[in-house]
């Protein structure tokens, strides 16, 4: 049985994986669809030593960043219920009543534990009002509404995909002993309190010893706006007696902090001065003297603080994750002298996406080609895998193996892969219609599994062949390799995929006359950009892309990337960022395009869409518009399930109207046929993704 898009409502994915302080136990999310618009998420927790997971906490809703006390006597979590803002929750590791913490009006997290065990220092979201009130650390009596209208002062106003509507990111910490005393919601406003105040965001709290706690400000040394900027203030806040005091400065998207009880501070530092920030490293500041030193500073690739980024517990191991040509591996660097570094990978293979550090050994959730993710422990006896969450689903689909395929380009060789049909899918047939897939970014990268692992299979099982590659502007070759589409989206990624698909299209099992494109975001961009200039592809699929640098310029919350990658503002040189844009060349297209995007897409906002669709329409192309509502950037990979498989089945749908290997009409002539729900509408519009 080949597997399909349908099947996403049955797959399970895994996450945040926690090591309990004796090494015994590791707590984990798993993730799964409960019914079409909504997902649940529960914490499991299964023995290192081997043995079946247990379900740790409750199914209905999403539990969230597991984190064990330093005792181990207690896991803390966040909780998110309904409609309500997510709530931090602490349940004894040996099982009973989980207890409920905060009341906060903001949401919870980046969740982390003092030394002693006392108090949890976390993140909320709070305007100036609310902290005035004192509401935003106990909203007893207290419900946030929308403002109407909505009046914007921030240069960045929404993330994600939601507004911040004056709010502005805080550290709290929760005082567990006086949780305990409250015996109802209304009792819970005593247990918090906040740390930090002002309109500036503050994040990544981490703890030296049990009266220190570090976290980033955002500010800029120069006084500027820090919403125009990734500069970030290192502080460290003397709690008992309310003090902070600069540490250090440093840039990142997202800062990460990890700190000793010695007086040393990891943190993420991408630097901006000479180009995008695209490479990140690892630096240590020692408090006291200031002095640094970059676990990173000989290491070529970036370090991806989302996927891990931890001290070991000796406080002289540091661990992080890192792309490596195809592989997101774990790296433990070691500074004894605090001069030279020496480092080992740990984790070689497969796709790290989440790491938890213990006393003997590591827990990563990691996804290779043959499974999308399970939890695995790695020892210095080597790597054991603890879960096979999917096993019952997969043990009966037959899946495709990727080759792997080197090739070269003009500026050199450029390594991606290629997926035939698996037996089963392939109808006695020897040659294979191909679909070629462009990853996002544009600084990504793309290995056999990870969040692409079901649409590759599913498009595999339909019976194409799926080629995917990590064409420079990637990440995991070096930073060279990364920046060398500076000023040059289009010619340069281009050439990689086009010297790609030439490739792969020299092939027996390849049919070169029936040649496919889809990418999502900077792939949607690159899907655009192709059938501007080259018609070669029989259909196309451009989702949530980048099609009009300007407007991308004037509505995104990532407006930076135009200014770091095409060193130009719209104001400066509004006709090169036209001749870079998509959009410029949408009159030349004659290949079939679909377009999809998100309508609360605040990354690449929907205008976008609206824009290439107008254009490909006057221009008489084949296409058709899909507005997904409700859903952000984030739609392929955590949508709501109904959504993520109605637009998988969209893009193979889509395909195969333009297929001689597929016996149906065009997708614009098929009504709702070929979608597992809802009904269409004239515009095309599913009643489903209506909902």
């Amino acid at each position: 049985m080949q597997l399909t898009a349908a099947d996403y409502h049955d797959l399970v994915r895994v996450s945040s994986p926690a090591v309990s302080p004796d090494g015994s136990t590791v707590a984990y999310v798993a993730r799964r669809p409960r019914d079409e618009t909504t997902t649940e998420a529960s914490v499991f927790v299964v023995p290192t030593a081997g043995g079946d997971p247990r379900r740790f906490t409750a199914s209905a809703g999403v539990d969230d960043e597991p984190t064990f006390s330093p005792s181990g006597d207690r896991l803390a979590f966040t909780r998110t219920r309904d409609d309500e803002p997510t709530q931090l929750w602490v349940m004894p590791s040996d099982g009973g009543e989980a207890r409920r913490v905060t009341n906060v009006p903001g949401g919870v997290q980046e969740l982390s534990w003092s030394p002693d065990g006392t108090r949890l220092a976390f993140v909320s979201e709070a305007t100036a009002t609310e902290r005035e009130r004192g509401v935003d650390c106990d909203a007893t009596d207290y419900e946030r509404s929308t403002p109407d209208p909505r009046v914007v002062d921030r240069l960045v106003y929404r993330r994600a995909a939601a507004y911040l509507d004056g709010t502005h990111r805080h550290v709290y910490l929760a005082d567990l002993d006086a949780a305990g005393d409250a015996e109802t919601l209304d009792d819970l406003g005593g247990a918090v309190t906040r740390v930090t105040d002002g309109d500036r965001d503050h994040t990544a709290p981490t703890w030296g010893d049990a009266e220190t706690l570090y976290y980033a400000v955002s500010r800029r040394r120069d006084g500027g706006d820090p919403d125009d900027a990734i500069e970030f203030e290192l502080v460290a806040h003397d709690l008992p007696r309310a003090h902070t005091r600069h540490v250090t400065w440093g840039e990142s998207w997202t800062p990460a902090l990890a700190a000793t009880d010695d007086g040393r501070v990891a943190y993420l530092h991408t630097p901006t001065d000479d180009g995008p920030p695209v490479h990140a490293d690892v630096v240590v500041v020692a408090c006291e003297t200031g002095e640094e030193t970059a676990l990173t500073a000989d290491l070529d690739r970036t370090v991806l603080p989302d996927r891990g980024f931890a001290w070991g517990p000796d406080f002289e191991s540091f661990y992080a994750v890192t792309p490596d040509e195809g592989d997101f591996v774990v790296r433990r660097f070691d500074a004894g002298d605090g001069e030279s570094v020496d480092r080992e990978v740990v984790v070689d293979t497969g796709e790290v996406d989440g790491l938890g550090v213990g006393a003997d050994l590591l827990a990563v959730t990691k996804s290779a080609a043959d499974h999308p993710g399970d939890v695995f422990a790695v020892a210095a006896d080597g790597e054991r895998r603890l879960t096979t969450v999917n096993d019952a689903l997969l043990s009966s689909r037959t899946l495709a193996a990727p080759e792997e395929v080197w090739f070269e380009s003009e500026a050199g060789p450029v390594q991606g892969w290629l997926v035939l049909p698996p037996e089963g899918a392939r109808d006695g047939q020897e040659r294979f219609p191909l679909v070629v897939e462009i990853h996002g970014g544009p600084h990504a990268m793309w290995s056999t599994s990870g969040t692409m692992w079901h649409e590759f299979q599913t498009l595999a099982a339909r019976g194409y062949a799926v080629f995917w590659c990590n064409p420079r502007g990637s990440l995991g070759y070096g930073e060279a390799f990364t920046t060398a589409i500076q000023r040059d989206w289009g010619v340069t990624t281009a050439r990689d995929v086009l010297a790609g698909v030439d490739a792969v299209c020299e092939r027996d099992e390849v049919d070169d006359s029936h040649v496919f494109l889809t990418g999502g975001s900077f792939g949607g961009y690159m899907t655009a950009w192709l059938v501007g200039h080259d018609d070669r592809f029989r259909a196309a699929v451009a989702q949530r892309g980048v099609y009009d640098l300007t407007s991308f310029y004037g509505s995104s919350d990532a407006f930076k990337l135009v200014e770091w990658d095409f060193e130009t503002t719209p104001s400066a040189d509004a006709a090169f960022l036209w001749e870079q844009s998509p959009a410029s060349v949408a009159h030349e297209v004659t290949t079939p395009t679909l377009v999809l995007h998100a309508t609360e897409d605040f990354r690449v906002p929907v205008n976008n869409g609206e824009l290439l669709y107008v254009l490909l329409k006057k221009a008489g192309v084949d296409t058709r518009l899909v507005r997904y509502p409700r859903e952000g950037h984030e739609l392929s990979r955590s949508g709501e399930p109904g959504h993520v498989v109605d637009r998988l089945e969209r893009v193979a749908r889509w395909f195969d109207g333009y297929s001689d290997y597929h016996d149906v009409p065009r997708a614009l002539d098929r009504g709702d046929d070929g979608l597992s729900g809802g009904q269409t509408s004239d515009d095309g519009e599913s009643a489903l993704s209506r909902r």
